[in-house]
């Protein structure tokens, strides 16, 4: 045993066996914002992506964007995988409510705010 470095290096090879060598995500509609909750728990012999996605999605509904975040994965491989979790039954999938022309948005003033203190951090 090497103490060189991780075991798991998240390489080519890697995604190729968690993707099952799909390199595209079904049609699903899935975008950066969509989120993503678990319909249920994870059961015995469930691959072990699939496994840490549901458990993420548990308590609240999570970004697509930020699961690929706390997996450490490509988007791409994780809207595969969510793919897969949707066809089962086992996740739903919601895109945030679009702003329509007669919701109220917070002042200019106030964004500008917003914005001014983001780049201050």
């Amino acid at each position: 045993m090497t103490g060189g470095g991780p075991v798991d290096s998240g390489g080519p090879d890697r995604l190729y066996t968690v993707t099952g060598g799909r390199s595209r995500p079904r049609d699903n509609g899935l975008d950066l914002v969509t989120f993503v909750i678990s319909e249920g728990e994870p059961v015995l012999g469930m691959q072990s992506e699939h496994v840490r996605i549901m458990r993420l999605c548990r308590a609240y509904p999570v970004a697509v964007v930020e699961i690929a975040a706390h997996l450490n994965m490509p988007v791409g491989v994780v809207k595969i995988l969510l793919g897969d979790l949707l066809a089962d039954g086992r996740v739903s999938a919601r895109r945030p409510r679009s702003v329509t022309r007669g919701d109220r948005l917070p002042p200019s003033e106030t964004l500008k705010k917003v914005l001014s203190g983001l780049h201050k951090l």
